[in-house]
């Protein structure tokens, strides 16, 4: 076996497999854009856009796309972004924008709507789309907002993107007064882990 051939191709496919994602972000921001609909980008790629602020070399992949808008606006962001090749999907309680008819649930702007709890149990609703950070002509969702998303999800790799945003200076201390109350033992916790 060729272990430099082999290596070369694995390189190749992780290389293509995050470029991907960015595509895909790019496309449906792009898509949201010219159909005049609101929006922020959420989840693993807001938070590699915040870190990437602070340090590239800290950024971590993901494997998909969330956005957030407003459920009024679901009809309009269904013609962009169908116009642009996407396929949208309701499926177990869950909106999505499978990237072409024949793509699987992984190949998928998943949506959340402003306003609405993704969960019954959760303490925070989703943020609106107001305001967003603007990088490159994508709207990412606010610091403040990503992180009382991040802490009210509370699954491992939201913890694991706060403690990113952690390690690079974006969050400290001083943010246990900036989140609601029912939040600060999750932040507190994340702050008081050894650093990497």
């Amino acid at each position: 076996m060729d272990y430099l051939a082999a290596d070369e191709a694995l390189l190749e496919r992780m290389v293509r497999a995050v470029e991907r994602v960015l595509d895909r972000l790019r496309r449906a921001a792009a898509a949201l854009e010219s159909g005049g609909v609101p929006y922020a980008v959420a989840g693993g790629n807001a938070v590699a856009a915040w870190v990437a602020t602070i340090d590239e070399a800290a950024v971590r992949n993901t494997q998909d796309v969330d956005i957030i808008i407003r459920r009024e606006d679901l009809p309009a962001a269904i013609t962009a972004m169908e116009a642009a090749g996407f396929t949208y999907r309701h499926v177990a309680g869950i909106d999505k924008f499978l990237d072409g008819p024949e793509a699987k649930a992984r190949d998928a702007v998943h949506v959340l709507f402003a306003g609405e709890k993704v969960r019954e149990k959760y303490s925070e609703a989703v943020p609106g789309v107001d305001n967003p950070f603007v990088d490159k002509s994508v709207r990412v969702l606010p610091l403040e907002s990503l992180v009382v998303m991040k802490l009210t999800s509370n699954r491992l790799k939201d913890q694991v993107h706060l403690q990113d945003m952690i390690n690079v200076g974006l969050l400290d201390r001083t943010w246990l007064l900036r989140v609601p109350a029912e939040l600060v033992p999750r932040l507190q916790q994340l702050l008081d882990m050894p650093a990497d």
